[in-house]
């Protein structure tokens, strides 16, 4: 378990001082678990990538989201997940989801005192569906950013979708602009399930830096988190990297 932990803090750092050689501008997407609340670009289109690792005791996966978003309007825009899979240590690779993504902004960080936004996501495919809603909140001071997310996850699954699961999910996150090629920060991740809805079962906390990077239309940001709830059933760490292109 030790020399487990060792590989992960260095993959995690290696990761983290290795992007800032390619990056000279600052990164729109400043975090990897929450999403911000500023106004949008109408009219702009980005490709997005995502892969996550989540590993424990007798446990690896990695999952990859592939995401195209459109600024409709300042308040709107709209994403498609036109690929969700996944890989599992012993079980392969397969394709799980597509997914249809809202995000309404409310008010605005930097003229409002406090920027908020409306999230909504659909995904399903074959026996699997799951709706998930959140509220965003930002503020800004400067260079300095803090967000918090939080919200609440319902999931059908398994023939005739009869399995139902609930999750209350909840995100924190601060990101200091060091220089305008690169920012570095901190997140937190809290989520609990309740099964078939009806009462909570794990309760499991992570923590862990972040960075985030620009170069022209390409930005990258990479969090790594450690459990700190000690719960055998939940992954002990997981590393989400995002990689983003703008047309």
């Amino acid at each position: 378990m030790k020399n487990t932990k060792m590989n992960q803090t260095l993959l995690t750092l290696g990761l983290l001082a290795f992007l800032p050689a390619g990056f000279t501008e600052a990164a729109e997407r400043r975090f990897a678990y929450s999403y911000g609340a500023s106004p949008f670009t109408p009219g702009s289109l980005e490709l997005e990538t995502w892969a996550t690792w989540k590993t424990g005791e007798g446990f690896d996966r990695i999952d990859f989201r592939h995401e195209l978003e459109w600024g409709v309007s300042e308040r709107l825009q709209l994403g498609l997940y036109f690929a969700d899979w996944r890989w599992q240590d012993g079980e392969g690779s397969s394709f799980h989801d597509v997914a249809l993504e809202a995000i309404y902004n409310l008010t605005d960080p930097n003229e409002d005192w406090i920027g908020s936004s409306l999230y909504g996501e659909i995904k399903g495919y074959e026996d699997f569906l799951e709706l998930e809603s959140k509220m965003l909140l930002q503020k800004d001071f400067g260079p300095l950013s803090m967000v918090y997310n939080v919200g609440l996850e319902a999931e059908w699954e398994g023939a005739g979708l009869e399995e139902t699961k609930g999750e209350f999910v909840q995100t924190l996150g601060l990101s200091y602009l060091v220089k305008p090629s690169l920012g570095v920060g901190a997140e937190l991740l809290h989520e609990i399930e309740i099964p078939e809805w009806e009462e909570a079962g794990n309760s499991a906390l992570y923590i862990g830096p972040n960075v985030t990077l620009r170069s022209g239309r390409l930005w990258a940001t990479v969090a790594g988190l450690w459990q700190v709830s000690g719960i055998d059933e939940e992954p002990d760490f997981q590393l989400r990297t995002l990689v983003g292109l703008h047309f």
